[in-house]
């Protein structure tokens, strides 16, 4: 299992790549202001550290606990994709609304579309942190 110190590497690689990208993207796709986006991706991305190392951790030991392993299958990260981003989802879209002035729908629309972008992203990004920082246990199984 990961250590508390590879967790928070994990999270703040994971969060900063994913704001450099999400920012203007975010600000062209809406049609908002970079300040704006900037913000919400800021206060977004701090919750989602937060919710980041809990679910990992929890997801891990539970994966540990019923399987003996935390090697993940193609199959499985999707799973752990998209339960981590619908927690994020019910979080994140009041916050969204209230901070950009917006009603409830748009902001669920916004939100959707971060969470496919940071699904994608996750994907992505889980795959080559866990080949660039693979654990013990997985090359004795390799």
């Amino acid at each position: 299992m990961r250590t508390a110190w590879d967790r928070v590497r994990h999270a703040l690689f994971f969060e900063i790549i994913g704001l450099i990208l999400v920012i203007p993207l975010g600000a062209l796709a809406f049609s908002m202001p970079m300040h704006d986006i900037g913000v919400v991706g800021l206060v977004s991305a701090t919750i989602a550290m937060a919710w980041n190392y809990l679910f990992n951790f929890g997801f891990d030991a539970i994966m540990q606990r019923t399987v003996g392993t935390t090697l993940k299958s193609v199959r499985l990260r999707i799973v752990h994709a998209v339960l981590f981003e619908l927690g994020l989802l019910i979080v994140l879209m009041p916050f969204i609304a209230w901070y950009l002035g917006i009603t409830l729908i748009h902001a669920l629309v916004m939100d959707i579309s971060f969470a496919l972008f940071y699904m994608g992203y996750a994907f992505v990004f889980n795959l080559a942190y866990d080949r660039v920082f693979p654990l013990p246990e997985w090359r004795q199984a390799a």
